[in-house]
């Protein structure tokens, strides 16, 4: 699936939905730094996809930039929030939590 969609990419594609597909399937594999890459994008296209923004802070989680996978999450809840994604926004609020008490 990840071929496909890179190629899609490659032709020149690009819009939030691709990305989010490219960032879940090589978060998936644990690459956390190109999954990173293609969230950031997709949230770049979109700020208000607040799935994009929990998964981003899950890459930066991976690759132990624990500032950053704050920043995302606390971005996150700010779209989720404003969008009424309460699913998202109580996994972000759980992630944060986890975060203070584990820095």
């Amino acid at each position: 699936m990840l071929d496909s969609l890179e190629k899609m990419l490659a032709k020149g594609v690009d819009n939030s939905l691709l990305r989010f597909g490219l960032g879940k399937g090589y978060l998936d594999l644990g690459e956390f730094a190109r999954a990173a890459e293609h969230f950031q994008r997709c949230v770049e296209l979109d700020p208000k996809y607040s799935a994009a923004w929990k998964l981003l802070g899950k890459a930066h989680q991976g690759q132990g930039d624990l500032p950053a996978a704050r920043q995302a999450w606390e971005q996150g809840l700010e779209a989720a929030r404003a969008h009424g994604d309460k699913q998202a926004e109580k996994e972000m609020t759980v992630f944060l939590k986890k975060l203070d008490r584990h820095p």
